[in-house]
């Protein structure tokens, strides 16, 4: 199935949430959008009518979530075939302003996902199942599965926002990296996007700059001469942009693709 004339209107959503992962079931006949605090489901193109959405109430950062939530998708579709950790936090801008305590939410909302979804999301992925009965079902009979995570451009380099979101960011694509040896002989990948400078339609007069509630700081924060003089397209992008990436992970136009680190800021690093 070709995801890239839709996924876009599926995943943008997700840049702006945070705490938002998402699981495709059966060739995306359905798909679980899973938030701390239930979202209205993105709509979706004309040409998706047969894939559904279901909004999951979900905390990234505990591990009986996880589980609950794949046993109760392998016990309703048979099947997990793609997974989208999107989940983050910002964290306070200097280290002054950063608690250890601070340091500890930042890593459960930016590292925790992608280790739970690398620990528990491969063998449900290499599940078998035949033909089932709701639209756009297929059989699987082969192993096979795409793990995508949404990070940041600080998972490569310092000075993007405060300590711990360098920090954390930095664990979350070695979660990543360190898939490509866990994953060996399953037939699923796992890849990280890092987002740079992105458009998520926040401004500084609502912005939390201590930035608890934020996964992404806004674009607004710099001039757009500062964009122009410091990012090679001349502007932040936008979410659907990050989302075509992640349509691209999770199809089988990247099937010799896993462990990589996409960059998405304009040409910005």
């Amino acid at each position: 199935m070709d995801l890239s004339a839709w996924f876009p209107e599926l995943i943008s959503p997700l840049v702006k949430l945070s705490y938002l992962n998402l699981l495709h079931t059966a060739q995306l006949a359905f798909t679980v959008a899973c938030s701390l605090k239930p979202s209205p489901a993105p709509s979706l193109p004309d040409s998706s009518s047969k894939t559904k959405i279901i909004s999951y109430p979900f905390s990234p950062s505990a591990e009986d979530s996880t589980l609950s939530l794949i046993d109760e998708i392998l016990n309703t579709w048979g099947r997990l075939d793609v997974w989208v950790c999107s989940s983050g936090l910002l964290g306070p801008a200097s280290i002054t302003n950063t608690t250890p305590a601070d340091l500890q939410k930042c890593f459960e909302a930016n590292t925790y996902a992608p280790f739970f979804a690398l620990k528990y999301a491969p063998p449900a992925m290499g599940k078998l199942c035949e033909k089932r009965n709701y639209p756009n079902a297929d059989v699987k009979d082969i192993k096979y599965g795409s793990i995508v995570v949404v990070g940041s451009v600080a998972s490569s380099y310092g000075g993007c926002w405060g300590p711990c979101y360098t920090m954390s960011s930095h664990a979350a694509l070695g979660a990543v990296r360190s898939g490509v040896a866990v994953l060996k002989g399953t037939g699923v990948r796992i890849n990280c996007i890092s987002p740079g400078q992105i458009d998520i339609g926040v401004d500084l007069s609502n912005f939390d700059m201590r930035g608890m509630t934020a996964q992404l700081p806004p674009a607004s924060m710099q001039s757009k001469e500062s964009q122009q003089s410091t990012i090679g397209l001349e502007r932040a992008g936008l979410p659907t942009e990050v989302a075509r990436v992640a349509g691209f992970l999770a199809s089988g136009f990247s099937s010799y693709i896993t462990g990589a680190n996409l960059v998405v800021d304009g040409g910005a690093s």
